[in-house]
């Protein structure tokens, strides 16, 4: 029963973490972007920044078991470093509208693979009632949508396949009952970034943003510095906690949780700092989306409250 406890508020500081760290992320990175428009160098500053961080103050905790293992991890960096970059295009592209609408069908896709997985996904009716409950959200919330906020949809699908392949790989690598490899969490926090630069200067040559570096540094002041330098602080925070609430949470869990904190940030940006409207359609669908997600996670936590209580019967029917 202590493990159990232990275990849940383990998990409720993880996520809880990462969602600070989400929200603070999508917020200084709309404005970080605004003062510094090189999708690709941004993101690069960023990841280097995470590794300078990670190598400084956390070597003693970096731990690979073996290179079988980082080469398996290797598989992960693709997606991370694309779920990165197509996010900062599609936001760039398309309205946040749209790529929310189209993120609320992730946590199916992550349904239908997890059963696939050495110890698969169990679900119920309910966590399908919360997953409906959030889709009716957010059509609630795209109703009233002009087809304009359609522009840049390549994008956001191709964010979707990013981000879901992104979470599925983690889960099946960091989760104790999974297939994990031997590496620490600053370990996995180390090469996803130092391992996702690569990919990420190809696309910054071959897009022509280093040309564009010298004015956009030039044309930067003091709040815009603040805002990277912020942008990149955030990064270290949510390259560690995002690592470390996979390792304790389905990947489905995951997607349906990135999905109710992007309406969070929604309705912060509409009632805190006054820089987007809703309909009150919208702002109804905003708040459905957040409690359907609210739902699943009381219907996750039910789930594995019952697992938990079965083990020790199926132990004594065993002796």
């Amino acid at each position: 029963m202590e493990r159990a406890g232990s275990k849940n508020t383990e998990t409720l500081v993880g996520v809880s973490s990462w969602c600070v760290c989400s929200i603070g992320m999508m917020l200084f990175n709309k404005l970080a972007v605004k003062s510094f428009p090189c999708e690709c160098v941004l993101v690069g500053f960023q990841m280097a920044f995470t590794c300078l961080v990670m190598l400084v103050f956390c070597w003693r905790s970096i731990h690979i078991g073996s290179f079988r293992d980082v080469l398996r991890w290797t598989m992960v960096a693709p997606f991370f470093t694309g779920m990165l970059l197509t996010s900062m295009l599609a936001l760039k592209n398309a309205p946040m509208s749209l790529v929310i609408t189209f993120r609320s069908l992730s946590p199916l896709a992550g349904l239908v693979i997890e059963s696939f997985y050495p110890q698969p996904l169990k679900i119920d009716r309910w966590m399908l009632l919360a997953i409906g409950v959030m889709m009716m959200g957010t059509c609630a919330y795209m109703s009233v949508l002009p087809m304009a906020a359609m522009t840049g949809i390549g994008w956001v699908l191709l964010n979707n396949v990013f981000a879901v392949g992104d979470r599925l790989l983690q889960r099946l690598m960091l989760a104790k009952d999974q297939q994990p490899v031997d590496i620490s969490k600053t370990g996995v926090t180390l090469l996803n970034n130092l391992e996702g630069m690569l990919p990420l200067l190809v696309c910054a040559y071959f897009s022509g943003e280093f040309a564009e570096v010298p004015a956009a540094l030039a044309a930067m002041n003091l709040h815009g510095w603040l805002w990277v330098v912020a942008s990149c602080l955030v990064g270290v925070g949510i390259s560690y906690t995002g690592i470390w609430a996979q390792s304790l949470i389905t990947a489905t869990s995951f997607l349906v949780l990135i999905n109710a904190n992007k309406f969070f940030v929604i309705l912060f940006e509409v009632f805190f700092m006054r820089s987007k409207s809703l309909m009150p359609i919208q702002i109804a669908g905003a708040v459905v989306t957040i409690l359907g997600g609210v739902l699943y996670g009381k219907a996750r936590e039910r789930l594995d409250m019952q697992e938990a209580e079965a083990k020790p019967l199926l132990g004594a029917k065993a002796v």
